[in-house]
C-alpha cells in the first residue's frame, strides 16, 4: 500500500486528535498535514510542489465552509484533480447532493463510537492507498 500525504481540513482540534490517534493505533505511515479552516488550506495548497494526495474535508467550518472550499478547489486547474473526501457529522441530504454535484470523491459520516470511527478511517485510507493518484 502506498503512503499517502493527507491534508485534513478540520476546525475541531478533538477531531484532528482523533484522526491522528486512529492513524497511530492502526500503525499507518501516512502523513497528515492539518489546516484549521478553508483559508489556511488554500494557503497550503499554494505550494504546488507539496500538494496532498487526498484531502479530508469537514463541512461545517468558519470563514469558508466545506462546500465553498470545494467550489474554489474544483475551479482550479491543478487542484481540481486532488480527490476530496468529506468527513462530517452532517447527514443533511442537501449537503450530500451539493457535494457530489461539485465533485467530491466520497462522503463519509463520522460515527459517534470511536471504534466505528477507526474502522471507517482504516477502510477509507486503505481504499485511497491502493488507488492510482494523479500528480500534476
Amino acid at each position: 500500500m502506498n503512503s499517502l500525504n493527507i491534508l485534513l481540513i478540520e476546525d475541531d482540534m478533538i477531531e484532528v486528535m482523533k484522526l491522528n490517534r486512529a492513524k497511530s493505533s492502526l500503525q499507518l505511515n501516512h502523513t497528515i498535514t492539518e489546516a484549521n479552516n478553508g483559508e489556511e488550506a488554500l494557503k497550503r495548497l499554494e505550494q504546488k510542489d507539496k500538494l496532498p494526495d487526498i484531502i479530508l474535508l469537514d463541512l461545517n467550518m468558519p470563514k469558508i465552509n466545506g462546500i465553498e472550499f470545494l467550489k474554489i478547489l474544483k475551479a482550479d486547474d491543478r487542484l481540481k484533480y486532488i480527490p476530496t473526501i468529506i468527513l462530517t457529522t452532517s447527514n443533511n441530504q442537501r449537503d450530500l447532493l451539493e457535494c457530489y454535484k461539485v465533485g467530491v470523491a466520497g462522503y463519509v459520516l463520522k460515527p459517534l463510537k470511536y471504534e466505528d470511527y477507526v474502522s471507517k478511517i482504516e477502510k477509507l485510507l486503505a481504499y485511497w492507498s491502493i488507488n492510482e493518484l494523479i500528480t500534476v
